[in-house]
């Protein structure tokens, strides 16, 4: 007799840039039954009106955006309701500011959260990849990251003990709203080399999940995002077992045993 509300039994927070749609938009495709999505916007230099960007990112503004007080000011009012795990939905800063600092934020956004768990999207990528025993990756960036944003991820992932087996901005229309699922899949397959055990494709504001169930099913190797790998660890913080199928085989995992 009663339709579906939308209500949560799970509910996830997700940070975002102000402008940027993909993070929620991609939240609630992987969302199963009884999770439910919230999210908080925190100001980002690296914006136009309209919520265009330049084609390659700037720097500073990445590097500003896990900066005090808005993004903190954000957590704590984020976490005035009742949410399960709020994830920071910004990859770039983390490879600009590196893991060091990315555990700093978690640590001084969660005591802003009043004890509710932080996610950090490059540091959930790490514990997915060791939960999928990858140590071989293959990096791959939005096409607005600078090679030099994109090697910062490199040395990311190699200071985590990882091999990085080729990285780069993903040969694609620098456009958030232009991204097409089709022409990702296309640039992943023909660019991943056989000596990589897993992929990882890096940037919340890039239109990824899509193709993860296309690319593991004929590339054979286990494909990441940086909002399945942040989702995926909110709902095991969450304390959730609800299945998500077709978006990869994380999702079969639970987090690695620190």
């Amino acid at each position: 007799m009663w339709q579906p509300d939308g209500w949560g039994r799970t509910r996830i927070g997700v940070l975002t840039p102000h402008a940027d749609v993909v993070p929620e938009a991609e939240f609630n495709a992987l969302a199963p039954d009884g999770v439910s999505i919230h999210a908080a916007r925190v100001p980002f230099g690296g914006y136009k009106p309209g919520g265009t960007m330049d084609p390659t990112i700037a720097e500073n503004p990445v590097r500003a955006f896990a900066d005090p007080p808005a993004v903190d000011d954000a957590a704590e009012m984020l976490a005035m309701a009742p949410l399960h795990a709020i994830v920071f939905g910004f990859t770039s800063s983390s490879y600009v500011r590196g893991a060091a600092d990315d555990a700093a934020l978690k640590s001084r956004l969660e005591a802003r959260t009043r004890g509710i768990p932080v996610i950090i999207p490059c540091a959930a990528a790490v514990n997915a990849l060791a939960a999928l025993s990858v140590t071989r990756v293959a990096l791959v960036s939005p096409p607005w990251f600078s090679a030099e944003l994109d090697q910062q991820g490199v040395r990311y992932f190699q200071s985590q003990g990882l091999e990085v087996v080729c990285s780069g901005p993903a040969g694609l229309p620098s456009d958030q709203q232009a991204i097409q699922t089709d022409q990702l899949y296309d640039w992943v397959h023909s660019h991943v080399p056989m000596n990589a055990e897993g992929v990882f494709v890096g940037g919340n504001g890039f239109r990824a999940i899509g193709v993860i169930k296309a690319l593991e099913d004929s590339l054979d190797r286990p494909v990441l995002t940086a909002n399945q790998v942040a989702f995926w660890c909110a709902l095991r913080l969450s304390g959730t077992r609800a299945p998500v199928t077709s978006y990869g085989r994380i999702f079969e995992f639970d987090l690695p045993r620190s």
